[in-house]
């Protein structure tokens, strides 16, 4: 988990080297204020529903594409788990949402769907991670028969 906090870092380091260090000089606006004003309009626009899916979306899928890739490079495997889970968990929750009409009958329904993306993200979080060993691991383990074992288990004997 260290690493890939280090990575997280490492990344945004170099973004704030090179595009929010031009974009500083290019309108002496400084960064840090250009960042929180970003994140505001951002939270503003989904939290009154402006352009709120395309957000929602366009934040589970940009910054996790972005480090998708940079974790296909990198020589660890650690990364490569966290982002993996997180496609999956983001397909199914994408696939479920569009199934059926949640945004009808639930009142900021945008908000909670983006800080539901923001925790899976995360490296601090690791919401991908726990999601998966919390809610899937023990219901893909229940369901898993021994390959090798020549003798006849119950599939609860083999979950034991």
């Amino acid at each position: 988990m260290a690493t890939a906090q280090q990575k997280f870092d490492y990344y945004i380091s170099q973004v704030d080297k090179e595009t929010l260090n031009r974009l500083e000089a290019q309108t002496s606006i400084p960064k840090a204020y250009a960042v929180l004003g970003v994140g505001a309009l951002f939270s503003t626009f989904i939290f009154f529903n402006i352009f709120a899916g395309f957000l929602s979306n366009l934040l589970g899928w940009a910054l996790p594409a972005y480090f998708s890739l940079k974790a296909l490079e990198s020589p660890g495997h650690d990364d490569d788990v966290q982002w993996l889970t997180y496609w999956c968990i983001f397909g199914g929750f994408t696939f479920i949402e569009s199934l059926i009409s949640v945004v009808a009958w639930f009142p900021y329904y945008y908000v909670v769907k983006s800080l539901f993306i923001l925790y899976l993200t995360l490296p601090s979080t690791r919401g991908a991670i726990v999601v998966h060993d919390k809610l899937f691991k023990p219901l893909l383990v229940q369901r898993k028969t021994p390959a090798t074992s020549t003798t006849t288990t119950t599939p609860v004997a083999a979950a034991q």
